[in-house]
């Protein structure tokens, strides 16, 4: 259903127009912002509910047979879009969509023989946050598990660094992340902290559990003591002397690597 948009002011397009991502969270159905071309046609080949698309004219003939019929899709100018987001919107594509329901432990471990868990209890930056769950998608994750206190998985530069991976990894929310960590363990799952530690485990002699969780640390502080009091294995990646740690999004690489072989 297509809909022309001739000024910038239009209300139906107010969740495009200069919205911060907790405003666009905060409003009905916990909205967010997916932005360019391939992320949108991603978006749409995805399960996820869309709310509406916002494409350039010269961008609807492309986009709309991808658009289920139910799904507005505003038309504006180039010159409307550029304004609606404030600098040469060079892509010409934009969507809002809904959040799925955050799925459960349950949901991840069903009846699996093997899991691999990335569990970011603290991650403050989105864009490293965007990073670790294209990282997870990448070597075979089953599900990243994030606490309450990690940033949104769904801010748009997070989706955007993700690639989209978002759209297919399953993220479980935790309310209780101390709580949840408990009950893997109680699954049968082994949780693993990685560390900064040349008194860890090296990642070379480790070999990896069939229920395996990684837990990754905050960019500044690392792991708390108390998620690592919670884990059986602390394990390190050996670096030269004299190196500082690796971004958290680069350590995961290493370590998912290994355990996903």
């Amino acid at each position: 259903m297509r809909i022309p948009i001739s000024t910038i002011q239009d209300q139906r397009i107010s969740p495009y127009r200069d919205v911060k991502d907790r405003e666009l969270a905060a409003m009905s159905n916990d909205l967010f912002m997916v932005e360019s071309e391939q992320l949108v046609r991603r978006l749409l080949a995805s399960s996820f509910e869309v709310d509406s698309v916002l494409v350039t004219e010269k961008r609807a003939a492309e986009i709309a047979p991808l658009v289920p019929t139910n799904v507005p899709i505003y038309v504006a100018a180039g010159e409307v879009v550029n304004q609606i987001i404030g600098f040469k919107f060079h892509s010409g594509t934009m969507a809002v969509a809904r959040r799925p329901r955050s799925p459960t432990i349950d949901d991840v471990l069903a009846d699996k023989e093997g899991v691999l868990i990335v569990v970011c209890p603290e991650i403050a930056n989105t864009e490293n946050l965007g990073s670790m769950i294209r990282i997870a998608a990448a070597f075979g994750a089953d599900a990243m598990l994030i606490g309450e206190r990690s940033c949104d998985p769904f801010f748009r530069q997070s989706v955007r660094v993700s690639m989209g991976a978002v759209f297919k990894l399953p993220i479980v929310r935790s309310t209780d992340i101390v709580r949840d960590l408990q009950s893997l363990r109680e699954r049968g799952v082994e949780l693993i902290a990685t560390v900064l530690d040349e008194l860890a485990e090296p990642l070379n002699d480790v070999r990896t559990p069939a229920r395996t969780a990684v837990l990754f640390g905050n960019e500044a502080q690392g792991l708390s003591p108390e998620h690592i009091a919670l884990c059986s294995r602390r394990v390190t990646i050996p670096m030269k002397l004299g190196t500082d740690s690796l971004n958290v999004a680069v350590a995961a690489g290493v370590f998912l690597y290994h355990f996903s072989r």
